[in-house]
């Protein structure tokens, strides 16, 4: 096995290496989601992470990673008596882009099938990374089916099998991880919002460290083992550092200044739900434990909001992503612990009795009137002469909508829509409707391995019958018809109105 390289070797990406610590802190605070370019160390810094996480008790024998302090009651395993357990290194499972349904949740053990007649479950990766790391590289190309099962499993902290008369629900909470290249394609919002924080990456632009990322790789590719040996001191003193913040997090103390400044940010940047609220809490009693304090400061709240909300505050399409700062410092200095309680002249806090300025209306001089419209619907100009045109104050911007048709089509190939096509990716399997055309073999073996005994079956063969068939469905793109329509009307707007299409 290819030894990793070591996490504190990564030069420069000082807010990714700070998420990524944060997490190992505190796993509720629910994962990371790496969006950046090509080349900049999002894989590398994310499989290193493993070897600074500290050692996981486990139930020995147990497939599903029960801990021996509290056993699932449900394991499939189980049932287990608490005790004392075995320890192992916390894993990292790599999720592929291109698995299928069953290796992500399990299904029927074919073997144990086929030998013994029983219906025996074989776990899949969620069960693997039940207490560790699910990464996902590249999960902006995850397929529609393995993301719905990833969603179901994040809400509820478990996995639920039903298939090939296999019922199964074991637990399986994990710590989501995932990188993408924002150039191949958004993420889905519900995918998106189950990932705690988001760190933007890019390649430095300085040439001393880029110099400095090339010298530490190919020093590495030279000798793996030697460069590793070379930084096992900083690694060692950075998993010694998050095993005294996990120590420490549960004495850190969020006060109720603090927590009105995070539920200040959120309704601020207009994030949707509580989550960002909850997020932003838990990664600002992070902070504060990794810098070895038991008070929540203002700057922890403040680093909290530039890593939790980027992802969920809304924006426009064309939007840059990121948050405005000057308006998030604005946000925490007016709903931060005022220094001066004492009236100014006018009755209230440095004078001026709370009224506003002559001629400020809301929105900076807009009084809130609006141009009358024209007979075509169009804004007239407000306060302008005969044969004037004088410029209309731009409104609120049109919030655009996904192009995407719901369900599961099946026409013409493309690229755009769900389709049931001949020559897509495998993803179930399900009776033949007429005649057999793709036959799916794990699903056929599956669907007749219970029931060799019964039909008396002696030897190496397997007993198939008619029922046993299983035909495969494949799942495409299909192309959609896009139309644009827009009034070009010979009015007085028209021109700005085709501009803005």
């Amino acid at each position: 096995m290819t030894t990793p390289f070591p996490f504190t070797a990564v030069v420069g990406q000082d807010d990714l290496r700070l998420a990524l610590l944060l997490n190992a802190v505190s796993p509720a605070v629910g994962g990371v989601l790496v969006r950046g370019e090509k080349g900049t160390a999002k894989s590398t810094a994310v499989r290193a992470l493993s070897a600074l996480l500290p050692e996981v008790a486990v139930v020995p024998g147990c497939r599903f990673s029960c801990a021996p302090a509290a056993p699932d009651p449900s394991c499939p395993d189980g049932p287990h008596e608490a005790g004392a357990g075995a320890r192992r290194p916390a894993r990292m499972v790599e999720l592929p882009v291109g698995a299928s349904e069953d290796r992500l949740v399990g299904a029927l053990d074919i073997e144990r099938a086929l030998a013994e007649g029983v219906k025996a479950f074989e776990p899949g990766l969620l069960a693997d990374a039940h207490r560790g790391i699910l990464y996902v590289d590249e999960v902006n190309l995850l397929h529609d089916h393995l993301v719905d099962l990833l969603l179901d499993a994040a809400a509820m902290g478990a996995s639920y099998v039903e298939r090939e008369g296999v019922s199964v629900r074991h637990a399986a909470r994990f710590l989501l991880v995932g990188t993408m290249n924002p150039e191949e394609g958004e993420l889905r919002p519900q995918l998106l919002d189950r990932f705690g924080l988001t760190v933007e990456v890019a390649a430095s632009r300085e040439p001393d460290q880029r110099v400095e990322v090339v010298r530490r790789r190919l020093a590495y590719d030279d000798d793996p083992a030697g460069f590793t040996a070379r930084w096992a001191h900083e690694e060692a003193s950075v998993r010694q550092r998050v095993v005294a913040a996990r120590e420490l997090l549960p004495s850190v103390r969020l006060g109720d200044g603090a927590l009105r400044q995070i539920a200040a940010t959120c309704a601020a940047f207009e994030v949707d739900g509580m989550r960002a609220d909850i997020v932003m809490a838990r990664t600002a009693t992070a902070l504060a434990a990794w810098a070895g304090r038991t008070e929540v400061l203002a700057e922890d709240v403040r680093q909290a909001a530039l890593l939790a909300l980027p992802h969920r505050r809304r924006r426009n399409p064309f939007d840059a992503p990121g948050l405005d700062e000057d308006k998030l410092d604005e946000t925490l200095e007016e709903f931060g612990e005022p220094e001066d309680d004492d009236p100014g002249p006018d009755g209230g806090p440095g004078g001026g009795g709370g009224q506003p300025a002559p001629d400020s209306g809301p929105q900076g001089g807009d009084t809130g009137a609006r141009p009358e419209a024209g007979e075509d619907g169009e804004p007239q100009p407000s306060g302008a002469g005969a044969g004037e045109q004088s410029a209309v104050r731009a409104a609120e911007p049109f919030r655009t909508k996904a192009l995407s048709v719901p369900g599961i089509g099946e026409g013409a190939a493309g690229r755009r829509s769900r389709a049931r096509t001949e020559h897509g990716r495998t993803t179930g399997a399900r009776r033949p409707r007429g005649a057999l055309t793709k036959l799916h073999l794990a699903a056929t073996v599956q669907a007749a391995a219970p029931h060799q005994r019964a039909r008396g079956r002696s030897g190496r063969g397997l007993v198939v019958r008619r029922d046993d068939l299983r035909q495969a469905t494949r799942e495409g793109r299909e192309g959609n018809l896009v139309l644009v329509v827009g009034d070009a009307s010979g009015s007085m707007a028209a021109r700005q109105r085709v501009g803005a299409v």
